[in-house]
């Protein structure tokens, strides 16, 4: 019902992994002026809100579309383009998951992987060290021998996907209890997650669509030895920082080269995209194939005012706070600033993303358009007394459900569903705390991380080897502990015992020096039995005990009385949705692959100035100053004289993309790459909640500006060759 406290929306998912990732100066309207909006709104609500219509031809450039359900009719109708299914199944089969939180795409035939930097920045900063730092002095493989392993690197590959809903609500009565009839479906998704995994030896996960409305099971192909090939270094490809992070104009370079490897030699996909020799063109239409995270346009408007007035706020506070301290710490050392570099990056998308979604939140028009849209279905419900009968409790439930979430919300973020923000000793003892309790059960009846299913994921994360950095731990470990006091009181008992009468600084103190997880020996030797896990005295096993108690009864009622509630109310909405105006929407976002399609093109920004389809590098020369974040690495500044200046460098479209598209290939009807998407513009944060396109866009690399990158700046005359250059 709400993103997680440290998604955004371009970067996704444990510890940083959840890290990663505002119209300013907008008056306030008058009341005569809200009056004659309101009255527009209801006017066009008919014609533009998804929510209440199937698709249309001729409408905007919306749909995060199943690839199997994609409207290859309305296409053709707008852009007289026809898409062939051969088409979309190899784009489904070129495209990746980055299990790190983002896209990519194979775009070679000997594996070689195409995504953003800061998708790859997790690997490019653990497997950097103080004498080599690849974030700072970037990183290429002359040879396959070169190529650097990512210690805990993911990344998955679709390969079908069959609907399950019958199966998962196998056993679930209209009498049920929502409590009982959650616990039967996550049952039943295990079982056949499990089932599915032992018959084809692939990833299976089960996803819920529309709500609750359809379960879906989807089966990929992993490849868990992913190897570092190239990065450019971090100065150019997050040029311009946090000042210029979700605005247009971009001077970016954010890509990255990895390969997948099978049996310890390179991975042969019989399926990838090939460079467009001529890149991308202004007016051009192009698809993007990607992973969005998590959108909310099917929330009722009491789940957003709930995101409104309690979740956002709260994550805002928290994020500002923590990226605050992180600041002070990188100051003082500049290997302080390097270790904190990743983790401090993703707190600063995340609040300017939040930020962003908090805007939407508070604008008048996007609320009276989705307060119009759920007035609209409740009239449709109550005019019909067969559907009144069967739905007409329902917004009735979520906004109870709703409240019984506010009253536990902080201290379930605080206990369990955020734990110790940002610290990998303490998402290493809380895994471990629980792994040698969960696994012997039987597989239905685990916490979701720990099923058969998850297993591999959860322990190729567990047995990571990449580093850990205790004074960093301190910093984020000490922070939490704050928070603790501010938030749920000194007297609070599980705050009380955590401290055990010290200073938050000392207690973070103590559960750092005193662990030692940071060894993966020791950690599998504590997975290896029940037995020494608790005679275990590591500090910070010691800190996952004592919030394990409390933690579990916050997640079961969560579970209970929210999840379960959610589950019920939202399915019956998507039924209701699907009996009022049909089946033919695309559902919310939700981490599995989705295409979309789009035109290259500009916009009028706020102060209605033109803002153009694409930069180029005159513009990023003139943008650089030569103090950060505006400052070119040493490898541009000497570049300068033959880089071809005019060559098109980042672009915007219409692309309908959300958190977890970072890195989503960029192609035209012909299938042929022309950019890689990384942003979008400040904007287009509120689509999160309400699609629309007037000044709202997703932000590109060209594939111009990355050939003319690796050939003049690089010399990377073996990658390009690779690419078809």
């Amino acid at each position: 019902m709400e993103p997680s406290l440290y998604s955004n929306p371009h970067h996704h998912f444990q510890s940083k992994r959840l890290i990663r990732n505002v119209l300013p100066g907008k008056k306030k309207p008058s009341r005569n002026a809200c009056q004659n909006k309101k009255k527009m709104i209801r006017q066009l609500l008919p014609f533009t809100l998804l929510l209440l219509t199937a698709a249309q031809p001729g409408r905007a450039d919306e749909g995060m579309w199943l690839l199997n359900r994609f409207p290859k009719e309305e296409l053709k109708k707008k852009y007289g383009v026809t898409l062939t299914d051969a088409f979309l199944r190899h784009l489904q089969m070129s495209s990746v998951r980055f299990n790190s939180g983002g896209s990519g795409s194979f775009v070679s035939p000997n594996g070689l992987l195409f995504t953003n930097h800061h998708v790859g920045a997790e690997c490019i900063y653990k497997v950097s060290t103080k004498e080599n730092d690849y974030m700072k002095n970037g990183f290429q493989a002359r040879t396959n021998g070169e190529e650097k392993a990512c210690p805990d690197l993911e990344v998955n590959v679709l390969l079908r996907i069959e609907t399950v809903t019958a199966k998962v609500n196998e056993g679930v009565m209209e009498t049920t209890p929502p409590a009982e009839a959650n616990r039967l479906r996550q049952a039943n998704m295990a079982k056949l997650e499990s089932a599915c995994n032992k018959a084809t030896g692939n990833r299976c996960d089960v996803v819920m669509l529309y709500s609750g409305g359809q379960y879906d099971l989807y089966e990929y192909k992993k490849y868990t030895d992913v190897r570092l090939v190239f990065a450019p270094e971090e100065a150019i490809a997050a040029f311009g920082g946090d000042p210029d992070n979700f605005t247009f104009p971009r001077y970016c370079l954010d890509f990255a080269l990895f390969r997948a490897y099978e049996n310890g030699k390179p991975a042969r996909p019989a399926n990838y995209l090939k460079w467009a020799k001529a890149g991308v063109k202004e007016g051009e239409l192009v698809f993007v194939s990607g992973h969005p995270g998590k959108t909310d346009r099917l929330a009722t408007v009491a789940e957003l005012e709930f995101q409104r007035d309690v979740t956002q706020p709260y994550g805002l506070e928290i994020l500002k706070k923590l990226a605050d301290r992180l600041l002070a710490f990188g100051a003082a050392d500049p290997e302080n600033k390097r270790i904190a570099r990743d983790l401090l990056a993703s707190l600063q998308n995340s609040f300017k993303a939040r930020t962003g979604f908090q805007r939407g939140l508070t604008d008048p028009e996007l609320m009276a358009l989705k307060q119009d849209a759920e007035n609209r279905l409740r009239k449709a419900v109550a005019d019909d007394p067969a559907k009144q009968k069967k739905f007409g409790k329902i917004w009735d439930e979520i906004a109870a459900y709703v409240n019984e979430y506010r009253a536990f919300y902080v201290e379930y973020s605080l206990l369990e569903r955020a734990g110790v923000t940002g610290s990998e000793l303490f998402t290493l003892a809380r895994t471990i705390n629980r792994y040698v309790v969960e696994k012997p059960k039987p597989n239905g009846e685990r916490l979701r991380e720990f099923t058969d299913a998850a297993l591999p994921a959860t322990e190729m994360a567990m047995y990571s080897t990449a580093p850990v950095y205790p004074s960093l731990e301190e910093v984020v470990v000490a922070e939490w502990m704050k928070r603790l006091v501010e938030k749920l009181g000194a007297g609070h008992a599980v705050v009380a015992k955590v401290l055990g009468g010290r200073t938050p600084e000392a207690a973070a103190r103590y559960y750092v020096r005193g662990s030692k997880l940071a060894d993966v020996a020791e950690r599998k030797r504590l997975t290896a039995s029940a037995e020494a896990v608790a005679a275990s005295n590591d500090t910070m096993i010691e800190l996952a005990r004592m919030l394990d108690t409390d933690g579990r009864a916050l997640h079961k009622r969560f579970q209970d009385k929210v999840e379960a509630v959610q589950a019920s109310s939202a399915s019956r909405i998507a039924q209701t949705r699907f009996a009022v105006y049909g089946a033919n929407e695309y559902p919310d976002a939700t981490f599995t692959l989705r295409l979309t399609y789009a035109a290259v093109k500009g916009y009028t920004n706020a102060t209605g100035n033109p803002v153009a389809w694409a930069t180029d590098f005159t513009g990023l020369y003139g943008r650089a100053t030569g103090e950060e974040p505006f400052a070119l690495p040493p490898s541009w500044q000497k570049a300068k004289s033959v880089v071809r200046l005019k060559t098109p460098y980042n672009f915007v479209s219409t692309a309908d993309t959300h958190g977890g598209n970072s890195g989503s290939p960029t192609v035209n009807a012909k299938g042929e790459l022309v950019g890689i998407l990384f942003d979008g513009n400040i904007e287009g944060l509120p689509n999160q909640y309400l699609y629309r396109e007037k000044m709202e866009r997703s932000v590109h690399v060209a594939s111009q500006g990355i050939v003319e990158s690796l050939r003049r700046v690089y010399g990377a005359t073996e990658i390009l060759k690779e690419i078809g250059f």
